[in-house]
């Protein structure tokens, strides 16, 4: 797609750091040429302190970019063309996004949760009711999703209403994952304080001797689904010079609204 452009010269670039780095590892690896083997000591050394230093870390990106033109009148079908380009660059998890809510107290808190559906009115994903994020969710429904995908450079944020799917959604679900997991779900008692391991072992073997030779397992009570319902959206194209591309669509009176945001 035109604003998918790979460019050739920053990935010379990255592949002449990558090889850099072998050799210098090359180097201190070798025990038969102790001089050669000291200059190569002092420089890793010097690579991997300067690295360690969070001051240090840039990096430019280069890998596409996201114009007025390439946008959807839907934020949803911007989202599903993204997500297929997402799959087919075989990205490792690409469902995986932050989650964030905010407690009766304001506190906030992130965690990254797994994406299981994307529809018209919004997405999908299932935790124990009980969990901290949970029981946030039920004081508060506000939350915002965060999806990185760094590979091709793009960061999706989304803000919207947490609710709870329906039992019968939540029990297809969780009948349809491993068995392991369905017995996890029952076993654990999601972000609460337990002792030690053995309390979380001694958990699972109550739940294996309870339902033995069933599979699947009834979905418990305390665990199921949430779907988000977004009124904002901002799409994000990592660009050079920290000039990012930034789109953002928010809901007005039932009609997205769409700026573009500086960088």
């Amino acid at each position: 797609m035109p604003w998918l452009r790979v460019r050739s010269n920053h990935q010379r670039n990255a592949q002449s750091r990558t090889h850099v780095v072998q050799e210098l590892i090359r180097l201190r690896s070798q025990q038969e040429t102790p001089c050669h083997g000291k200059v190569a000591y002092t420089i890793f050394d010097s690579h991997l302190s300067t690295m360690s230093n969070p001051e240090n870390i840039r990096k430019s990106y280069h890998h596409g970019e996201l114009n007025l033109s390439h946008l959807t009148a839907d934020p949803i079908d911007l989202f599903r063309q993204w997500w297929k380009e997402v799959i087919d660059a075989d990205i490792s998890e690409p469902n995986a996004m932050t989650l964030s809510t905010v407690s009766a107290e304001l506190h906030a808190s992130s965690r990254t949760v797994l994406l299981k559906g994307i529809y018209d009115h919004g997405f999908e994903f299932y935790t124990n009711y009980q969990s901290r994020k949970g029981m946030e969710m039920e004081q508060n429904p506000n939350v915002a999703l965060l999806f990185f995908w760094k590979e091709l450079e793009r960061q999706v944020r989304i803000e919207g209403i947490a609710e709870k799917v329906s039992r019968k959604r939540s029990q297809e679900y969780f009948q349809s994952r491993p068995l392991g997991s369905q017995i996890g779900a029952w076993a654990s008692p999601q972000s609460k304080v337990i002792e030690d391991r053995s309390e979380l072992d001694d958990a699972v073997t109550r739940i294996e001797e309870k339902f033995i030779g069933q599979d699947p397992l009834p979905v418990p009570d305390h665990w199921g689904g949430y779907i988000i319902r977004p009124n904002l959206f901002e799409f994000w194209q990592g660009r050079p010079d920290r000039l990012h591309d930034r789109f953002e669509y928010r809901l007005e009176n039932k009609v997205w609204k769409i700026n573009r945001l500086a960088p």
